[in-house]
């Protein structure tokens, strides 16, 4: 495919990078820009490159040499691997740039004249001296929430003002393209490219996201930046976030918080979700009863086969948790009645649909006591080959389980959600 010297940004936007004989390097995730004074065109420097691993680095825009319709071939494929940090002096123009409002001045558009229009893509073209500049702007007119899109024009970069630093950083721009970005990707990966952002995108992002997404991402931030993330929510959208969490992972997050705030949040959930956070916030978080979930699948004797895999099939639930379903006398809900033992989902998947759980019960697997250590928890799933292990307190009633991942989370270093330090 033949070179292109004008493309779109939002068009680069996941693209493979290639070296030079082909073999891939990444995906473009945004361009990096630089805004000048006046009305002089921003220079494109560079292009933010996502890993296999995740990292992203920065490639300056001299190392591309071709930008094709499916790909970027750069001229070289020894790249630095140092993790992209923004500069004061520069603009991500997929994450800032975008949905920002600004004034068109063109005299062939005079129905834009005097009003705000939003940002939608920016034109970048290669010129004579092999720079790429910003030569035209996508925008609409900026009109209410629930009025109908208006039709898209596109302006030559003189006729654009207001793109200027101080104004990227006012509050309140929209996020519309961003959250398309995001719209397929995995909450691990969502909460990895907030932390890209600068503060201000982020919360207006955080804004945006549904209660249930947002929780999702939030459980996969570092703790650090969940709590900044929650507190930039306010109260009462904190609450409905920490409702949407899973219960460890909400106790976790408010275990960091003082205890007046973690108090006054939990207060203003509902107590039918905040109950079970209470539960856990009474053990150590280092502890099986602070690790665990006190929503494991809990079954009676009755259950049949049928029902039981219908129950593990539920696509809420983690491959651990779904791994291992817990049988006691009623009532259900943790703290359960007289724990019985527990059933594997193998077993299940060769036993006749009608049988009942009942008659297939592992009662032999040792249990967790809410007290037991990190490590005595290590050791356990080590010993029995196990991903998930049901936590019973002494009057054997089934508090919860506990599962790798809760594990793993703990035996990592505290900022292991931090990307790994550059080489020298």
């Amino acid at each position: 495919m033949a070179a292109v010297s004008k493309v779109f940004a939002a068009r680069l936007a996941g693209l493979v990078v290639l070296g030079p004989d082909g073999e891939s390097i990444g995906r473009v995730r945004d361009v990096v820009l630089t805004i000048r004074m006046g009305r002089q065109q921003p220079r494109v420097i560079g292009l933010v490159v996502e890993l296999p691993t995740r990292r992203r680095i920065f490639v300056p825009m001299l190392r591309v040499t071709a930008i094709e319709p499916g790909a970027v071939t750069l001229t070289t494929g020894n790249v630095s691997l140092r993790r992209f940090n923004q500069r004061p002096t520069e603009i991500l123009a997929l994450a800032q740039v975008l949905d920002s409002k600004v004034r068109v001045d063109d005299p062939e558009l005079p129905e834009l004249a005097g009003v705000d229009a939003v940002v939608v893509d920016l034109g970048i073209e290669l010129t004579r001296t092999r720079d790429w500049l910003v030569a035209r702007v996508a925008v609409r007119q900026h009109r209410g929430r629930l009025a109908r899109r208006s039709a898209i024009h596109v302006v030559q970069w003189q006729h654009i003002s207001g793109l200027t630093a101080a104004a990227l950083a006012m509050p309140g721009q929209g996020v519309s393209q961003l959250l398309l970005q995001f719209e397929d990707m995995r909450a691990a990966d969502v909460a990895l490219a907030l932390r890209e952002l600068p503060e201000k995108r982020r919360n207006e992002v955080a804004v945006a996201l549904d209660d249930e997404r947002l929780a999702d991402v939030v459980q996969e931030l570092p703790a650090d930046d969940q709590t900044d993330l929650l507190t930039s929510l306010g109260v009462d959208r904190a609450a409905d976030v920490l409702e949407a969490m899973d219960p460890d992972d909400a106790a976790d997050l408010l275990g960091e918080l003082p205890e007046t705030e973690a108090e006054s949040l939990l207060q203003l959930m509902d107590p039918e979700d905040s109950e079970p956070v209470r539960r856990l916030l009474e053990h150590s978080p280092d502890t099986a009863g602070g690790l665990m979930t006190p929503e494991p699948v809990v079954l009676t004797p009755a259950t049949t086969v049928a029902e039981a895999l219908a129950r593990a099939r539920n696509p809420d639930l983690t491959p651990a948790l779904a791994s291992m379903l817990f049988v006691v006398r009623a009532p259900t809900a943790t703290p359960t009645g007289r724990y019985l033992g527990c059933v594997h989902l193998q077993q299940l998947l060769r036993e006749p649909p009608a049988s009942l759980v009942g008659g297939i019960v592992d009662n032999d697997l040792p249990r967790l006591d809410p007290d037991d250590s990190l490590t005595a928890v290590t050791r356990y799933f080590a010993t029995y080959n196990l991903v998930c292990g049901p936590v019973v307190d002494a009057e054997q009633h089934l508090l919860g389980a506990v599962t790798v991942d809760d594990v793993l989370d703990h035996l990592l270093p505290e900022d292991w959600r931090e990307e790994e330090t550059d080489d020298e």
